[in-house]
C-alpha cells in the first residue's frame, strides 16, 4: 500500500515537472501584442545576435515555468522581426524588459537573475516604479505613428540593400536616388498642401480692391484741399477789389461835398472818412 502511494506521489511530481518543462514563452508580434494590455506580464525585447540576450535566454525560460505560481504571463518580442513594436516601445538597448499591469507599462532595470525576477513580481516591487506617462504609452496614437515610421525605415533599408546587391549600385548612387525621391515627394506634398489651403481659405478680391481704394482716398483729399485753397484765395481777392471800389467812391463823394461850400466842408471829412453806411468792412476769407 505504501509502495503504491509512493508511486502515485512520484507520478504527480513528474507530471508537475513535465508541465513546468512544457511551459513556453509567449511569442508576441504585431498581430497579438495587444493581449498584454490585460493582466500581468513580463516582456523581453531581444535580438538573436545580441550576446546579452543569449545569456538571459535560459533565465527567461525558467521564469516562464513560474507563470502559474506568480499568476503572470511571460513573453518576448524579436526586434529584428517586429521592428514596429520596438518603435512603439521606444527600445534603445537590448535586452529591454517591461512589466505590464492592466495596460500600465513599467520598465524593469534590476538584476537579471531568476530570484530577482520572482521577487520583483511576488513582492509587488513594480509598484515602486513610476509607470510610463500616457503620451509615451505604447497603445497611444502618437506611438502608433512612431511605429509606422520604424516600419517605413525598414522598408527603405530593404530597398537600399536590394539596389546594392541586385543592381550593384554604389552606396552614393543609392543615397542619390533616395534624395531625389525625397525632394520629389516633398514638392508634391507641398503643392497638395497649397491647393488644400486655397480650397479652404480662398482669396478675397473684394478686400484687395478695398485696400487699393483706401490708398487712393488720401490723394482725393489733397485735391479737395488744393481746390478749397484756390476758392478761398479767389474770394479774398474779390473782397479786396470790393474794398478798393468802396474807397474810390468815398473819395469821389468827398470831392463833391468840397465844392458845395466851406460850411459843408466841416461835415465832409466825417462823411469822407467813411460812414458806417458807405464804408464796408473787410471780409475775412471764407473757410470751409
Amino acid at each position: 500500500m505504501s509502495r503504491a502511494v509512493c508511486l502515485l506521489f512520484l507520478a504527480c511530481w513528474l507530471a508537475a515537472a513535465a508541465a513546468k518543462q512544457q511551459a513556453t514563452i509567449v511569442q508576441l508580434n504585431e498581430d497579438n501584442w495587444e493581449q498584454m494590455l490585460q493582466g500581468d506580464w513580463m516582456i523581453e525585447f531581444f535580438a538573436p545576435w545580441c550576446p546579452a540576450c543569449k545569456n538571459l535566454g535560459p533565465v527567461w525560460q525558467e521564469l516562464a515555468q513560474w507563470q502559474d505560481d506568480l499568476d503572470i504571463s511571460v513573453g518576448h518580442i524579436d526586434v529584428t522581426v517586429d521592428v514596429g513594436l520596438s518603435g512603439r516601445f521606444m527600445v534603445t538597448a537590448l535586452p529591454t524588459i517591461f512589466h505590464v499591469h492592466d495596460g500600465q507599462f513599467r520598465q524593469y532595470r534590476g538584476a537579471r537573475k531568476l530570484e530577482d525576477f520572482v521577487s520583483f513580481v511576488e513582492d509587488a516591487k513594480w509598484q515602486e516604479i513610476e509607470p510610463i506617462p500616457g503620451w509615451k504609452a505604447p497603445d497611444s496614437l502618437q506611438m502608433s505613428v512612431v511605429a509606422h515610421f520604424y516600419k517605413l525605415s525598414m522598408v527603405l533599408r530593404t530597398v537600399h540593400n536590394h539596389l546594392m546587391e541586385t543592381y550593384g549600385l554604389p552606396i552614393w548612387g543609392s543615397y542619390l536616388i533616395f534624395a531625389l525621391f525625397t525632394i520629389l515627394v516633398g514638392a508634391l506634398l507641398g503643392l497638395l498642401l497649397v491647393c488644400v489651403i486655397d480650397c479652404i481659405y480662398p482669396p478675397k478680391p473684394s478686400s484687395r480692391a478695398a485696400d487699393h481704394r483706401g490708398e487712393s482716398e488720401p490723394e482725393d483729399d489733397d485735391d479737395d484741399v488744393i481746390k478749397d485753397d484756390r476758392v478761398g484765395g479767389a474770394s479774398g481777392s474779390e473782397a479786396e477789389e470790393d474794398e478798393e471800389g468802396d474807397e474810390v467812391e468815398g473819395e469821389g463823394a468827398s470831392d463833391e461835398d468840397g465844392e458845395e461850400g466851406e460850411g459843408s466842408q466841416a461835415s465832409a471829412p466825417s462823411s469822407a472818412q467813411g460812414s458806417p453806411r458807405n464804408v464796408r468792412r473787410r471780409k475775412p476769407p471764407r473757410a470751409d
